[in-house]
């Protein structure tokens, strides 16, 4: 059996296994349609892309899909559902856990932290972090990822969010830390209050899987892979796509109290135990191949 991943993947699998009789399950992890549709002029995918993914999906042998909205935006391209499994992406609950010591952490003041991270992109939506940060009193936000530290005054994404958390009154408040080695982000993620993932758009996102494995709320947009793992008022919240009101929002009332953050917490561990980890995943793909 072959199992192909991304839409190229896809394309090689299909003219190397059909001849020979070997079955294909396919992973697509992020589709055309919908980088297309969120992206437009700045997708920089070829035009037969949504073509040959629809194509892919068609002839396989199995789709195997890592969240439920990937099911539907699959039935979009005429892909039936009966020949979707979904088998989400799977976190390390070993590594991030509970109770790793902070040392080594950036410096905290006397206030609230919020931690956002992953590829230092537009569609991460850090701006709308950064909006949001005005309405959010007493909270610094740390951003993780991009280039190395001492590379970052030379990336333009960087030099973009500086500028805009300048503007935007909270420059004091806004700190973008570059690259973060893995070995350090647990004890990064459990040095926050909340992390906040605020994407256009996430095929599966594994920043709240991470934040959860370490007991911490997640404030999320409600996109993608989102809807699956972070669960509305138990292990955190989900905000609209640039509602700068509902983020803070939601993200006030997390602060607001102790107890709550300590409760979504624990339940976000136990959903990443339950359900998250690489046992769990690696049980999930065997059942379908």
């Amino acid at each position: 059996m072959v199992h192909a991943h991304f839409w190229m993947s896809g394309m090689a699998a299909r003219i190397g296994a059909r001849p020979r009789g070997v079955p294909v399950v396919q992973t697509f992890h992020a589709l055309g349609t919908v980088k297309r549709r969120h992206q437009g002029h700045e997708d920089t995918s070829p035009a037969e892309r949504v073509g040959i993914e629809r194509q892919i999906g068609r002839g396989c042998d199995r789709v195997l899909a890592t969240c439920t909205d990937e099911v539907l935006e699959l039935a979009d391209l005429g892909v039936s559902p009966r020949r979707v499994s979904v088998v989400p992406c799977g976190v390390d609950v070993g590594q991030f856990r509970p109770g790793v010591p902070t040392v080594g952490t950036p410096a905290r003041r006397q206030r609230h932290r919020l931690l956002s991270c992953g590829r230092l992109v537009r569609r991460k939506g850090y701006d709308q972090a950064i909006r949001a940060l005005t309405r959010i009193p007493d909270t610094e936000l740390l951003i993780a990822g991009g280039p190395p530290p001492e590379l970052l005054d030379a990336e333009p994404e960087a030099r973009r969010l500086l500028g805009l958390a300048e503007r935007a009154g909270v420059a004091d408040r806004v700190r973008l830390l570059g690259a973060v080695d893995p070995v350090r982000m647990p004890a990064l993620i459990g040095s926050a209050d909340a992390v906040l993932c605020t994407p256009t758009y996430e095929p599966f996102g594994i920043v709240p899987l991470e934040a959860m494995a370490c007991a911490v709320p997640v404030v999320a947009t409600d996109v993608g892979g989102h809807r699956d793992t972070v669960s509305g008022g138990v292990t955190g919240r989900l905000v609209p796509v640039g509602d700068l009101g509902a983020t803070a929002e939601a993200v006030r009332d997390v602060l607001g109290g102790e107890l709550l953050r300590r409760a979504m917490g624990a339940a976000g561990r136990e959903a990443a135990l339950a359900r998250y980890t690489w046992q769990r995943v690696a049980d999930g793909v065997e059942e379908v191949y």
